[in-house]
């Protein structure tokens, strides 16, 4: 196994300190396995969804219609 070091700010670290406590595991342990994620993730590029790339934005835009994903007339025009 090899080892490296790399400085991080001090609220991240804080985060990291705090997130091992909560799985109840070291933050050796829990870097390893955010940085395998991370390259597993980049290999399935290709792969990425609309949706995943937007995720943190579904359900943010207040006042639409409520069966806007559901009613056909919404998309008259569309594309055109």
């Amino acid at each position: 196994m090899q080892t490296i070091s790399f400085k991080l700010p001090d609220a991240l670290w804080r985060k990291l300190e705090s997130e091992a406590c909560r799985r109840r595991v070291t933050k050796p342990q829990l870097v390893r396995a955010a940085l395998e994620k991370a390259l597993a993730a980049s290999k399935e590029g290709a792969r990425v969804s609309c949706y995943d790339l937007a995720r943190d934005l579904a359900g943010k835009v207040k006042g639409l219609p409520k069966d806007l994903p559901k009613n056909p007339a919404y998309l008259k025009g569309f594309g055109q």
